[in-house]
């Protein structure tokens, strides 16, 4: 390891497993200071639903380590279900977490990176926020408006240093996805897996997006801001 990010203060959301766990892995392991959060099973609890709270916990970050260099607006959830299927309450319930859950969680890092000269915001998106995703439309629509957030804010904070990126991942080996196999599966008729071989060939690693968000985390990508980086073996770049 370079040891890149030696001396900088980087804070996760949604760290307790999958994509947040191995990030902060990756993270910590070039040298950053990481802070982990999530609703259970961290050192510091926090409900990206609740504004209070968001405010508080980067705030707090930022006074005891003098710095806030990296966020990771990571945590997210799913469910399956036709479109015309899904109440108001589960839409409401999901866009909670998935798209304002980011919103506050960017807004108060950019708030605490501006005044000291900048950092790097990573909102984690997906491939299905740039193309119609049937039975997980509701989780597509949040994503698509984390891409969509994440282009804007880049560009009222890139004068300030501020560099803001949206990650999209493909199907990624999660517990998220493998908690909802079962479910796709049964819904379009055919193993899930046969589908994700076809359209990416394997199963995309928790690795490999952290890798993806570290390079955004680093002076590597001091140039990249306002992108939606696409991380998916080839899907969206196929035909069939």
């Amino acid at each position: 390891m370079s040891g890149e990010l030696e001396g900088r203060v980087a804070l996760v959301t949604g760290a307790a497993q999958g994509l947040g766990a191995a990030v902060s892995d990756a993270l910590a392991s070039e040298g950053a200071t990481v802070v982990r959060t999530d609703i259970q099973g961290t050192d510091v609890t926090l409900d990206v639903r609740d504004e209070a709270q968001v405010k508080q916990v980067i705030a707090d970050t930022a006074e005891q380590h003098g710095r806030l260099d990296v966020v990771v607006a990571n945590a997210g959830v799913a469910f399956v279900k036709p479109l015309t299927e899904t109440s108001l309450a589960d839409w409401r319930g999901l866009m909670e977490i998935n798209l304002d859950g980011v919103f506050l969680t960017a807004r108060e890092a950019a708030i605490q990176m501006a005044p000291r000269g900048g950092g790097s915001i990573i909102n984690m998106a997906s491939i299905t926020g740039l193309r119609g995703s049937p039975l997980i439309g509701t989780y597509a629509a949040a994503k698509a408006g984390v891409i969509s957030l994440s282009k804007t804010l880049a560009l009222e904070l890139r004068d300030h240093g501020v560099r803001v990126n949206a990650v999209c991942p493909g199907f990624i080996d999660t517990q998220l996805v493998r908690d909802h196999a079962d479910e796709l599966s049964a819904a379009i008729g055919m193993p899930i897996e046969d589908v994700i071989n076809a359209k990416q060939g394997r199963m995309g690693t928790a690795e490999e997006v952290a890798r993806l968000v570290l390079f955004l985390a680093s002076d590597r990508s001091r140039f990249s801001t306002a992108e939606a980086f696409v991380l998916d073996g080839g899907s969206t770049g196929a035909l069939v």
